[in-house]
């Protein structure tokens, strides 16, 4: 079966990812050199390409001290350090600098973040937005508010049905997990707040306005905080992602448009991509500390971290990407904050024995290699304490590109898929996902990069529901409370006779679903 898109798309919604391949090859006909610094006897190298590393520590502030002094000397410029966890990040155009920094007394791991030169997509969605045309939103406002109406005089009769926002009949998903019944009781708090860690959102957006947080806002694409005003919005030309995710999460109950899975809690936005759309670490690793330390409740993360698809522990660039990360996510699950993750869109069951990855490095020349998804990790969607979100279609199966593997999938949510394999019922017309995107417009998108925001969003109304719960608590919610789905008797998604994947486990914990599909009205009930 061909599914829907790459994780290097991820979401019937955008193009997946920009494979650049990009030429390390532009070295210096002379070597250039520099002095060490501290008064060593050994030039150091500098006619490499400029990279960014992270350095990971292990001690205190005095060691973390101590190392800058030995980046110094091996060519290095601390671009920023997060001292609280110990990562330092670093550029550097020595081509031995990693090696140099691991053999420092202090050092636990040091890596290239990238195999491109500073100036790479890895969302999880699929193929291109497909953007409402204004006569489609004429059409589905009339309808709609002739049936508020129906329910205005319902309500006069003892009715407790809520109007709906002009675009939410055509949102099958809010239904699919109860969020339209948990709405007649709590939209949320203004006390909650979710980050989009992503590539970038538009506050500007009339379904995003009313709820958005720009305290807890940032763009970290560098690797260190930046809060100019606007600063997280994406750029003319970049992705809608992040600003379709923002809106599925908190979109307003306002009278315009979609209507969010929690539409009373406020959305912030953490741009962590490139122009070009690459999530790399040293930016990943800030949106993480910088949620930690900004009251952040939930974290929503619908990419994967670039370069690697799989970062392998036996390779010492990628087990430093995978311990800086693992560093971040947990100082910041420390702080109470949630972490979300989309688990990906190659129908990979990452529980098994071995996997192809034909895509890394994607930010130059990609080559094929097998290797053990329990020894080499999607981050942060396989790090410990995150949950990983598996996405299902409009008649509740699995999402045909959706990856699973018991063990690995915590718990499931609407993402869409094909119209072709899953219908949703009328008023309802795609099985994508609908929401808000910049320019004040909105768009069809699928992928799991739609399933993790509605996890996300329950997430939020269970923190509204019980404010003083800790991290562990609301997850432990997330799963007790999600609606039991069981293993399909067959998986043929497309019905050529084939069976598309493999489920494994029982009815209330699978490689599919795994605790399930997540119930926004239990979230709601005291």
């Amino acid at each position: 079966m061909a599914h829907l898109g790459s994780r290097r798309q991820r979401a019937l919604a955008l193009p997946v990812g920009l494979a650049l391949t990009v030429t390390l090859g532009f070295l210096p006909a002379a070597t250039a050199t520099a002095a060490p610094a501290g008064g060593g006897t050994e030039a150091v190298a500098t006619d490499g390409p400029k990279l960014s590393y992270v350095v990971n520590t292990r001690g205190g502030h005095s060691t973390v001290k101590s190392v800058k002094k030995a980046i110094d000397r091996a060519g290095g410029t601390v671009v920023t350090s997060y001292d609280q966890i110990g990562v330092i990040v670093v550029t550097s155009q020595n081509p031995a600098f990693a090696q140099t920094v691991r053999k420092v007394k202090g050092v636990e791991s040091a890596g290239a973040t990238r195999t491109a030169p500073l100036p790479a997509q890895s969302t999880t969605d699929i193929g291109t937005p497909r953007e409402l045309t204004a006569e489609e939103v004429a059409v589905a406002t009339a309808a709609t508010e002739k049936a508020n109406a129906s329910k205005a005089d319902a309500k006069k009769g003892g009715g407790t049905a809520l109007p709906q926002d002009p675009l939410e009949p055509l949102q099958w998903d809010l239904p699919a997990i109860k969020a339209d019944k948990a709405h007649e009781k709590n939209l949320g708090s203004r006390n909650v707040t979710v980050a989009v860690i992503d590539t970038g959102v538009d506050d500007t957006h009339p379904d995003i306005a009313p709820n958005f947080d720009r305290a807890a806002s940032v763009n970290c694409v560098t690797g260190k905080p930046d809060t100019a005003d606007g600063a997280w919005r994406p750029n003319a030309g970049e992705s809608p992602h992040g600003t379709h995710v923002a809106g599925e999460i908190a979109g307003a109950k306002n009278g315009v448009g979609i209507t969010g899975v929690a539409p009373g809690v406020k959305v912030a936005g953490i741009k962590v991509s490139t122009p070009v759309g690459f999530f790399y670490t040293e930016a990943v690793v800030c949106g993480f500390v910088w949620a930690a330390e900004h009251g952040v409740d939930v974290t929503n993360n619908s990419y994967y971290t670039d370069p690697w698809y799989f970062n392998c522990k036996n390779n010492p660039d990628q087990k430093a990407l995978v311990e800086a990360i693992t560093r971040a996510t947990r100082y910041a699950e420390s702080k109470g904050t949630v972490n979300v993750a989309a688990a990906g869109n190659e129908n990979y069951d990452l529980s098994s024995d071995s996997i192809t990855d034909p895509t890394s490095p994607n930010d130059t020349t990609p080559g094929e290699r097998v290797i053990d998804p329990s020894e080499c990790l999607d981050i942060p969607t396989q790090l410990p304490g995150v949950v990983t979100v598996a996405s299902t279609g409009a008649k509740g199966l699995k999402s045909s590109f959706s990856n699973h593997g018991l063990g690995i999938i915590d718990i499931a949510a609407p993402g869409g898929d094909s119209t072709r394999y899953q219908t949703p019922a009328p008023p309802a017309t795609s099985g994508l996902i609908l929401g808000p995107v910049p320019g004040g417009n909105w768009a069809y998108m699928a992928g799991t990069s739609m399933a993790s925001p509605h996890v996300a969003g329950v997430a939020a109304l269970l923190k509204s529901t019980h404010p003083h719960a800790s991290a562990k608590a609301i997850k432990a919610l997330l799963t007790v409370q999600a609606d039991d789905v069981a293993c399909p008797t067959a998986y043929d998604i497309d019905g050529d006779g084939e069976i598309d994947a493999v489920c494994e486990g029982g009815e209330r914990y699978n490689g599919f679903y795994g605790a399930g599909l997540v119930d926004a009205l239990d979230a709601v009930r005291k």
